[in-house]
């Protein structure tokens, strides 16, 4: 019940962030809005736990800032002006475990398993009839947000091996993205934008304000948390496999947008392959050498 609740708010961040960038709001809206709110109630936590520079340094957490803070809500959410939600649930969790293959195998020098290469080989293929095939004619602006969602991928995947580097405490970790955001992107949102947040619709403001800010950036973190320490985490990480298809599935009556037959191929082999590269319950004899997890969508 608890992974599943947590992977129903991330696959939702692609629907409500879709509508938020398509009427009212932009990418920076919403970048202040999550921003705004998380940083200021997880600010104790990093009053009370520190930067952990020890054993981030300067770098690691300017990356982990970078990898799942404001860069990378501003990205992902400026792709979801161009292309549907389902391609950014599908591309951007779904795609994120075979960037940290591949970083992991670069910078770590950890070779994938034979699970994890057969889950890869099926993120890639996935990937490929996504933003290969777009119908009837070649919309450019869609694969303009579909390459921004791999980005955004990359940028998760980066976060994801500093953590497994680093070996902090997701709160903790959340708490530093969040405040760190805050930091850097408010004043600079103020410069760009002025008061322009205040003059949008309150009922608008507020939904994305609690929607982002609480839900997405701290109750899903609590809920992943208490489904890992129930089930454990090799189960636990497989939840995040559901993102891609639950993702689609919100967009269609939320939004209209449904999946023509090839993504929905390209959507179930993603899911299917992050199932296998994240640690999911695997026959026996299979040897699985490490998981792939984030905290984020």
């Amino acid at each position: 019940m608890f992974g599943c609740a947590a992977v129903s708010i991330w696959a939702g961040w692609s629907v409500v962030t879709r509508l938020a960038v398509t009427s009212g709001l932009d990418a920076g809206d919403v970048a202040a809005l999550r921003f705004g709110v998380a940083g200021v109630l997880l600010a104790p936590v990093v009053v009370r736990k520190g930067l952990a520079r020890d054993s981030l340094g300067w770098s690691g957490l300017a990356m982990i800032i970078a990898g799942v803070g404001a860069p990378y809500v501003l990205v992902a959410a400026c792709g979801l002006r161009f292309a549907p939600a389902y391609d950014q649930g599908a591309l951007n969790p779904g795609c994120m475990p075979l960037f940290v293959a591949l970083l992991a195998a670069v910078v770590l020098r950890e070779p994938p398993s034979i699970a994890q290469k057969a889950g890869l080989s099926l993120i890639l293929t996935g990937a490929v009839l996504i933003v290969g095939w777009h119908g009837a004619g070649w919309d450019t602006w869609r694969l303009y947000g579909d390459g921004l969602f791999l980005l955004a991928s990359l940028l998760t995947a980066c976060f994801t091996v500093i953590m497994r580097r680093a070996k902090l405490d997701p709160l903790h970790a959340v708490a530093l993205v969040s405040t760190g955001s805050l930091v850097i992107w408010l004043p600079l949102y103020l410069v760009w934008y002025g008061t322009r947040i205040v003059q949008l619709p309150l009922a608008e403001i507020t939904t994305q304000a609690v929607f982002q800010g609480i839900l997405v950036t701290i109750v899903s973190l609590l809920l992943y948390g208490r489904a890992v320490a129930i089930l454990g985490a090799s189960a636990g990480a497989a939840f995040g496999a559901l993102v891609p298809v639950l993702s689609a599935l919100f967009a269609i009556p939320l939004l209209g947008e449904w999946p023509n037959l090839p993504h929905w191929a390209g959507i179930i082999l993603i899911s299917a392959g992050a199932w296998l590269a994240s640690g999911g319950p695997l026959p026996v004899g299979i040897r699985r050498d490490r998981q792939v997890k984030s905290v984020l969508p």
